[in-house]
């Protein structure tokens, strides 16, 4: 004989309910295994994060500018005139300290055809000097700024060309200090929440191992191994962590 229909709905229900009964009572038992694990344990391993939000105080700026010429003086001569105004340029807008970078020469060469043989050499048909300046500056807004309005120069005649920005914040190894110092409180805290779900309470800081500092554009999360350190962005977070292990009571 069949089960009625009406009984097969109760027996299946009464299979769910038995299993669910055992899944809560399978987890009730790993939350008390690990509570028991520590209320076991003489220390315990947490780690703590630290985050703080920066604003870079050094601004690098870098741009070169070139000649061409048939020869070597003219060249170089042409390159002084250049640097006289790129500087005159500078300091009208109030920026006296910077670097200039020795001058790197190229030749210029162009095909030319052997009428004997039919082949064709590199002749050396002038000479080309390029320099770069470097400024750096805590005026880390009015810089970029700046480099906007550098085609005055092109108008002069000079081939300015900006090659961007570098943005440092160098106070960032006392910002780690401090950081570090509330990485260890922070993973205290959680310490003291993890012992106390097992009944105990934290003794002492055995040790602590400093994790990689990430400094990354603003509310960036990126990692790598080695750490980061942004140069791009004005705007910076500065990211901590320690691994710290604690002696229970």
């Amino acid at each position: 004989m069949h089960a009625p229909s009406s009984v097969r709905p109760q027996f299946f229900g009464l299979l769910a309910g038995l299993a669910l009964a055992a899944g809560l009572v399978f987890a009730s038992l790993v939350v008390a295994g690990a509570w028991t694990r520590i209320a076991e344990s003489q220390v315990i391993n947490v780690t703590g994060s630290a985050r703080k939000n920066v604003r870079s105080d050094l601004v690098v700026w870098r741009a070169n500018f070139s000649v061409d010429a048939p020869t070597l003086l003219e060249a170089q001569q042409r390159l002084s005139a250049d640097l006289g105004r790129v500087t005159a340029f500078l300091s009208t807008h109030g920026l006296t300290e910077f670097a200039v970078l020795p001058a790197q020469i190229h030749d210029i060469t162009a095909r030319q055809r052997n009428g004997d043989d039919d082949t064709t050499t590199n002749v050396r048909v002038g000479f080309r000097l390029s320099q770069v300046i470097e400024v750096r500056s805590s005026e880390v807004e009015r810089v970029p700024r700046l480099a906007g309005e550098s085609g005055e120069l092109l108008q002069q005649g000079v081939t300015f060309v900006s090659e961007g920005f570098e943005f440092i914040y160098t106070r960032a190894g006392d910002a780690k200090v401090e950081m570090m110092a509330e990485a260890t409180r922070d993973a205290r805290a959680r310490a003291d929440q993890i012992a106390a779900q097992g009944g105990r309470k934290i003794k002492e800081l055995r040790s602590a191992r400093m994790g990689v500092v990430q400094i990354n554009p603003l509310y960036s999360s990126s990692t790598t191994w080695e750490g980061n350190n942004d140069t791009s962005a004005l705007e910076k977070t500065i990211t901590a962590t320690i691994g710290a292990t604690f002696a229970l009571q």
